[in-house]
């Protein structure tokens, strides 16, 4: 799955980290710290990585995850350290990880940048409203994009999945609550109901009306596929789709927010269990991490900082602050 990232937000998760040490506490042939990242596939481009690698003396090294279920099996396996100084799960895996006693406290007071996490963001972190072990990062939404030169007069719902018209021609993420949660919403629930009942008409719903219709399900190639033109209906991540889009071809996409709502996601800044409390040399860096800087690579999502909570000129339009009919699902 493809998730935007910026310079500022990579500053932000080292300023973290600064003040606790780094995981393996290793150096690369130029004696410059190294910092062990896991994070979402596509999450940060290469130009980001490598200007911050410059500015702040650091040597990044990044592993990739393209689903929680993946991070958190890869991290459970291990016994003691996971060997990563930050991760970056999902609001239900914080939630998940917290009680499993799988992720280092923070101190705030260490953490200068954490007062401009805005009171939106913290409000949907009901798992931690404190940021006691993660700090919100991005927030956003799944929805729908339409080839308009292949489809046309379609409803605006998630229950386009049911249009018989594009059977064969369409995919929903392979993710359990983004898909249970737009049916839980198009039938007018909660994504957080546990009204067994209520579960069982969206599992009816997406199971003999929307599946039926699809090529799979897909939480990875999804972009991909509609990019080549093998879906003309495609679930996902605005980031992903006008990620493989050309610049020329985006007129003929139509990426909307489902009418109804749907789940939002909300992504964390944590240090895993196990980071050792030594001191860092990066510790020099924490002053100028603190300015702020706007994005230059979001195409889709929404900072939780309220510095740059705002609508960029790339990509589709994403509300700053999406409205009460979008609800996380942690």
């Amino acid at each position: 799955m493809f998730k935007p990232a910026t310079k500022l937000m990579i500053a932000l998760a080292v300023t973290v980290l600064l003040l606790t040490g780094c995981a393996k506490e290793s150096t690369d042939e130029n004696g410059n710290q190294k910092l062990y990242v896991y994070n979402w596939s596509y999450y940060t481009p290469d130009s980001v990585i490598e200007a911050f690698e410059e500015e702040y003396g650091v040597d990044v090294v990044l592993d990739y995850f393209a689903s929680n279920e993946e991070m958190f099996a890869k991290l459970r396996a291990s016994s003691q350290e996971s060997g990563y100084d930050i991760i970056f799960p999902s609001a239900d895996y914080v939630s998940i990880m917290m009680k499993l006693g799988m992720l280092e406290k923070l101190d705030l007071s260490k953490i200068p940048n954490s007062k401009y996490i805005t009171e939106f963001a913290l409000s949907k972190a009901t798992y931690d409203p404190k940021m006691e072990y993660s700090v919100p990062y991005y927030l956003g939404a799944s929805g729908i994009a339409v080839h308009t030169k292949y489809a046309s007069n379609y409803e605006k719902s998630w229950n386009i999945f049911g249009d018989k018209r594009f059977k064969d021609r369409m995919v929903m993420m392979d993710d359990i609550r983004e898909v249970l949660g737009a049916a839980l919403v198009h039938l007018g629930y909660s994504v957080n109901t546990t009204n067994p009942a209520e579960l069982e008409r969206a599992r009816k719903l997406v199971n003999e009306q929307w599946k039926p219709n699809l090529v799979k399900f897909d939480a990875e190639s999804f972009a991909k596929g509609f990019a080549s033109g093998e879906y003309f209906v495609s679930h996902g991540y605005a980031e992903a789709i006008f990620e493989e889009i050309p610049e020329e071809k985006r007129a003929e996409v139509d990426f909307f927010l489902p009418e109804e709502g749907g789940p939002l996601y909300l992504d964390s800044l944590c240090i895993p269990k196990g980071l050792p409390t030594t001191s860092s040399p990066l510790r020099s860096s924490i002053s100028s991490i603190a300015r702020t800087t706007t994005p230059s690579s979001s195409t889709g999502s929404t900072s939780p900082r309220r510095s740059i909570s705002r609508r960029t000129n790339t990509g589709p339009p994403f509300p700053s602050t999406p409205s009460s009919s979008w609800r996380t699902t942690s």
